[in-house]
């Protein structure tokens, strides 16, 4: 498998050093965390978006970014097959018009909580001379077959993902509906072995499911649902690297064993836009197959946060 780039190592690197608890059987590794209290289990994931990074403020409606930052950590409960209850969210606003931009903000995290009945139960508000940051936490409950894990993609398996992937800069990643309704359809329907949401790209997403579960993959660029944005695009790159790489879909990818895929392809739950993209191999490789069945190597192609180490002066002795 190829390497985990800097963020992910980073992050291994931490789950290396946290100690196993029998109050935490999900920790990191997952779209969320799922606590122990007594009998109750609680799923828990945090998102923080940054102007300049994942929106830019001084050209987009303030109410989009409050839509999006509640948005993307709902997609994450949706990940594990599971119900949105509450959210708490914090902001660091300008200080120039921060009051003004907070209230536009909370009526774009409104209107979705409303929509999929999640409660905002509170957070955290300051106020300094940097560019807007918002951080969302969302609180879920597992639904009835319990959680849907990234670890547990079986050789065989046949990947599926919902939606149309690629171009979500010209548009979607702002506007995107979190697959919730659409996670807990599919759990219903079928056994769910894997599953992650779309964030960092088709390719790197994947990766993070082939990682957690030891196994690799094909997949058929001909099959891929490749979005009108991505082919809007005029740039060196084909529809199908922005379907594979740009990211921000927001949608489900997900693994079933055969029988549950033909059924799917049959009877898609609840009218869910499903297409069936590749298989899941026993070989610990990720390859993109042509139209001509030639195979090429799949890196995890996708957005990654650099964090560099840093540069140290060498010595001049």
């Amino acid at each position: 498998m190829t390497e985990l780039p800097s963020e992910f190592a980073f992050i291994d690197w931490i789950r290396s050093r946290v100690p196993t608890d029998p109050d935490v059987p999900i920790g990191i590794g997952d779209d969320a965390a799922m606590l122990r209290f007594g009998k109750t289990e609680c799923l828990v994931t945090v998102d923080m978006l940054m102007d300049g990074v994942d929106f830019w403020l001084h050209e987009t409606d303030a109410a989009a970014i409050g839509h999006k930052a509640l948005a993307v950590s709902l997609s994450d409960i949706a990940a594990m097959a599971a119900k949105p209850l509450a959210a708490v969210i914090a902001v660091a606003l300008p200080k120039a018009g921060g009051r003004q931009l907070a209230e536009r903000i909370y009526t774009g995290i409104a209107a979705l909580a409303a929509e999929f009945q999640v409660a905002i139960v509170g957070g955290d508000t300051n106020s300094w001379d940097g560019p807007l940051v918002i951080s969302s936490t969302v609180l879920g409950t597992p639904t009835g077959k319990g959680p849907v894990r990234r670890r547990g993609a079986k050789p065989g398996d046949w990947i599926f993902v919902t939606g149309q992937l690629g171009g979500s800069i010209l548009g979607k990643h702002l506007k995107f509906k979190p697959r919730v309704r659409e996670a807990i359809a599919l759990h219903e329907a079928v056994e769910l072995h894997a599953m992650i949401d779309i964030s960092d790209g088709l390719a790197a997403d994947l990766h993070h499911i082939l990682e957690e579960s030891r196994v690799g993959a094909r997949i058929r660029s001909a099959d891929l649902p490749v979005s009108e944005d991505a082919h809007r695009f005029d740039d060196l790159r084909s529809p199908i690297e922005h379907a594979l790489s740009d990211g921000e879909d927001f949608e489900l990818l997900f693994t079933v064993a055969p029988d549950d895929g033909s059924h799917l392809c049959i009877f898609p739950p609840g009218g869910v836009p499903l297409t069936l993209i590749g298989e899941i191999t026993s070989e610990r490789t990720c390859v993109l197959v042509d139209k001509e069945g030639q195979s090429t190597p799949l890196p995890p192609l996708g957005w990654v946060h650099s964090l560099e180490n840093e540069s140290r002066p060498q010595s001049s002795g």
